[in-house]
């Protein structure tokens, strides 16, 4: 078989910086460094090709799933299934296409149908990436010795800003496009994670800029163990920085 193409064409990527205001998925802009940034290029296929696989599979629902009573004839049914696990072993599956038309149509957003193979990878490439800072928060914390976290649940809630979102927009930053809550399971342990999605520009020309998606990854303090970590991050990220130290450094040495 040949090297895989990218299925986003590179002159029909700029369609994404017109649907972006709408989109259901992560994304941010960067006031901070400790988010996550990703800048798709305008020469780079926003989908990594190692990570993830194509189906028609139906079997699985996906968190993004949706009604389908509005459908397009002419878009693809196929679904991506996703690197993220599910409680019951397997993994969840990705909307199709058509499955993403039929949202943005419930939801009156006008969609165009010739624009979804731009959406839908971006979209699926977005949410790899908020997994991924889910995984970089949970990495040491015990999960591996149940075959790793799993996520549990999920939901949108794009009109609640979160008490940090709030926070940056008084201080003059812009509001995120939209909220995650997902919520995962490590050995028996359940945890919420925030994930506010921002869009932003590259710091160059005006010819030049490029679409970029910001994600501000964390757990919620909702329980003891989403507190802890939220400290120990903040002691890493600044504190320990500062000091040159680290709390498992510190309790070594005492």
């Amino acid at each position: 078989m040949g090297e895989e193409k990218c299925p986003v064409d590179k002159s029909s990527r700029q369609t994404w910086r017109r649907l972006l205001p709408w989109s259901s998925t992560p994304t941010h802009s960067n006031p901070h460094p400790e988010s996550n940034s990703v800048t798709p290029r305008r020469d780079e296929c926003p989908i990594d090709h190692s990570s993830s696989k194509f189906t028609s599979n139906t079997s699985h629902t996906n968190p993004h799933d949706t009604d389908t009573a509005i459908t397009h004839p002419s878009l693809p049914s196929d679904r991506e299934i996703s690197s993220i696990p599910r409680a019951d072993g397997e993994r969840w599956v990705y909307p199709s296409q058509a499955q993403f038309y039929a949202a943005m149509a419930r939801k009156n957003h006008n969609p165009q149908a010739s624009d979804m193979n731009v959406v839908v990878p971006i979209h699926n490439a977005v949410n790899e990436r908020a997994w991924g800072e889910v995984l970089a928060w949970e990495a040491g914390r015990g999960g591996e010795k149940c075959g790793g976290v799993k996520l549990v649940s999920f939901k949108g809630r794009p009109g609640q800003l979160s008490i940090r979102a709030r926070v940056k927009t008084l201080l003059g930053y812009q509001s995120p496009f939209d909220r995650h809550d997902w919520t995962v399971d490590r050995c028996g342990t359940r945890l919420r994670y925030i994930i506010d999605f921002y869009t932003g520009r590259s710091a160059r020309g005006a010819e030049s800029q490029q679409l970029a998606f910001y994600l501000d990854v964390r757990p919620a303090i909702d329980n003891w163990e989403g507190a802890k970590m939220r400290v120990e991050r903040f002691w890493e990220r600044w504190v320990g920085k500062a000091l040159g130290s680290s709390p498992q450094a510190s309790s070594k040495t005492s």
